[in-house]
């Protein structure tokens, strides 16, 4: 929501301060897990959260458990016509969702650019800003070399923490987000479109099969396509 005390050309769509929040964190059902949000299950109510991929990967064997969710809120539309809707970002670990915000404060960088963006685990993205690596972020979708440049520019010096915080959280994850994690980037690398890949990872994860390692989940997937 806009204030006072902000910009008159501030994003409508850029995201609330932290003390604006109303909810900053959820726990419940991972009821269903779409290509860009999902549905999670609260008492007697159901939420759609938007969240990135790199997070959607991480909850492919999750759905129907519970969850815990860091979240922002923010309002999307135009404010000048009037037309606002209330949606809710989440994230697994609260640095995720400090760097979020820190990423959307960029110009030229909005809360759907940051999500569609946000293919890329935390850590990496902001080793590539601290590194200066605009290359890099140029790849990311929706981030040109213009607005990698800026990202540099502004945000190098206030990264290194978020690596360090998140290289942290990812001791503590479970080998099994990793797994699937590193199949998508290799279905990516043999060829397949990010919503190919996301279709194939899926089918293989309905069948509640435990995979040891990439190799082993990767045979899967291809097994089941000759079937």
């Amino acid at each position: 929501m806009l204030t006072p005390a902000e910009p008159r050309n501030a994003s409508p769509d850029y995201p609330h301060r932290k003390e604006h929040n109303l909810i900053t964190k959820m726990t419940g059902r991972l009821a269903a897990l779409h290509d860009d949000c999902l549905t999670l299950a609260v008492g007697a109510f159901e939420y759609q959260v938007l969240i990135p991929e790199f997070t959607r990967r991480q909850l492919q064997l999750e759905v129907n458990r519970e969850i815990s969710l860091f979240t922002i809120e923010y309002l999307e539309g135009n404010p000048m016509q009037g037309r606002l809707t209330p949606r809710i970002i989440g994230f697994l670990t609260e640095a995720e969702r400090d760097f979020f915000n820190l990423f959307c404060s960029v110009d030229g960088v909005g809360v759907k650019k940051a999500l569609r963006a946000m293919v890329r685990p935390v850590k990496e993205v902001a080793t590539a800003i601290e590194e200066q690596d605009a290359k890099a972020l140029s790849g990311l979708p929706g981030v040109g070399p213009a607005t990698a440049e800026r990202i540099v520019a502004k945000l190098r010096r206030k990264v290194p923490k978020f690596a360090l915080m998140v290289a942290r959280a990812e001791v503590e994850a479970e080998v099994a987000g990793d797994i699937v994690s590193e199949t998508f980037e290799v279905l990516r690398g043999l060829g397949h479109s990010e919503a190919d890949a996301r279709r194939l990872l899926d089918a293989a994860l309905e069948q509640k099969k435990k995979y040891k390692d990439v190799q082993a989940l990767i045979e899967a997937i291809y097994q089941s396509q000759q079937e």
